[in-house]
């Protein structure tokens, strides 16, 4: 009997997932639950890999809560894989803290350490792990793994994850951890495909989506990142602000007299594009708009970039690679234009048709900087994780 592997990263109101063979690591199905315990009601939909793509339309399902979602997506796993074997489930994990830097098998001590993490991710870690504890009571004897989003960057130096607050404070685990950790092990993991022997050498990778992050690699390890201590610092992102001076929270909390809450809800969901274009956090909407605050939204997305990628590449000492991934990063080539246009005092200079057509290397041949587009695989990165820690088990 065949093993599979099924791949989940829960969010507040979905689930997507994807189905690997083991051993093989092939993606047979891809897909997602969303609107979970959304009035209007929520929607199962699978695209069959295995099928040239195809993918199966829509199903509306009764998922009030993420157990019935969870107990869908398994009973869809049932009826549709019913020759294969569930050898794990893989989870992605927003934190990892500083205790966790690499993925583990979850036990119950596991489940203790990460719970104490939720003040560290506290619009993450709970549905994170809300899916493992609702995985284990319908299916005690299932092994299930935690994968992290900060593990990656625990290679950095400690005085790129200290700030500058009472030191005290760093033992208790305020300081920089870095997300998007997956994606950026994927794509380190790939790196020599693509430009052979200068995959030890200085590399930024840009990934752009509705979460936004680079990160700044010698010899494929962390070096620096823009998230720090949260996913809400750095860059602006769809709805997110990135990096802001942190007495405008007290302004906000003392002078407006927001509450927390209220404060919060602003800074992570009212902010980033959005709140710069008051049209959209998406970046297709925006660049598909004439209004001029479009426009703005925009060029104040590519500043920020170009001034934190000066920043990486001061803290590596040179370029040698530039990577786009992710949404923006692989599909929006006037915002790739814009950016390299800006970094040509690092001697970058971009191939307009390569880049037009999305190609893989789109930097000129002559260009100081090579620069490339690598589609990101985070499934994948759990998916090889998840195997290695579980062939031969529950077999």
């Amino acid at each position: 009997m065949r093993a599979v592997l099924l791949i989940i990263n829960t969010g507040s109101s979905s689930i997507k997932f994807a189905v690997f063979s083991a051993r093989q690591l092939t993606c047979l199905y891809r897909g997602q639950i969303q609107g979970i315990g959304i009035p209007k009601g929520s929607y199962f939909s699978v695209q069959d890999l295995s099928d040239d793509g195809n993918s199966q339309p829509k199903q509306k399902t009764v998922a009030d809560n993420h157990r019935q979602a969870l107990a869908t997506l398994m009973q869809w796993l049932a009826d549709h894989l019913a020759s294969f074997h569930l050898q794990a489930v893989g989870h992605r994990i927003v934190h990892g803290g500083h205790q966790f830097t690499r993925p583990v098998v979850i036990d119950s001590d596991v489940m203790q350490q990460l719970h104490k993490l939720i003040p560290l991710a506290p619009l993450h870690q709970p549905h994170n792990l809300a899916a493992i504890d609702i995985l284990h009571q319908l299916y005690p004897d299932l092994t299930q793994v935690a994968c992290f989003d900060t593990a990656f960057h625990h290679t950095q130096p400690k005085v790129a994850q200290t700030f500058a607050l009472p030191k005290d404070l760093f033992t208790e685990g305020v300081r920089s951890y870095g997300f998007h950790g997956l994606s950026y092990e994927y794509i380190a993991n790939a790196l020599p495909d693509y430009v052979g022997p200068a995959a030890t050498g200085k590399t930024i990778i840009a990934h752009l989506g509705q979460g936004a992050s680079l990160c700044a690699l010698h010899n494929k390890q962390s070096m620096a990142t823009t998230m720090t201590f949260t996913p809400l610092d750095g860059l602006p992102m769809g709805t997110r602000c990135g990096a802001i001076d942190p007495a405008i929270v007290l302004y906000l909390l003392r002078q407006k007299q927001l509450s927390v809450s209220e404060v919060s809800d602003m800074l992570h969901y009212q902010s980033g594009l959005l709140g710069l274009s008051g049209i959209s956090g998406d970046m297709q909407v925006l660049l598909n708009s004439d209004h001029p605050d479009a426009g703005f939204a925009i060029d104040a997305y590519v500043y920020r970039i170009i001034r934190a990628i000066g920043s990486m590449t001061t803290t590596i000492q040179g370029l040698d690679n530039l990577v786009f991934s992710a949404g923006i990063g692989e599909h929006a080539p006037q915002i790739r234009a814009k950016i390299c246009q800006r970094l040509g005092w690092l001697g970058i200079e971009l191939d307009d048709n390569a880049n037009r057509q999305n190609a893989t290397k789109i930097s000129c041949e002559h260009s100081a900087v090579n620069v490339w587009i690598i589609p990101t695989n985070e499934e994948k990165m759990i998916a090889i994780h998840t195997d290695s820690l579980t062939h031969g088990k529950n077999q």
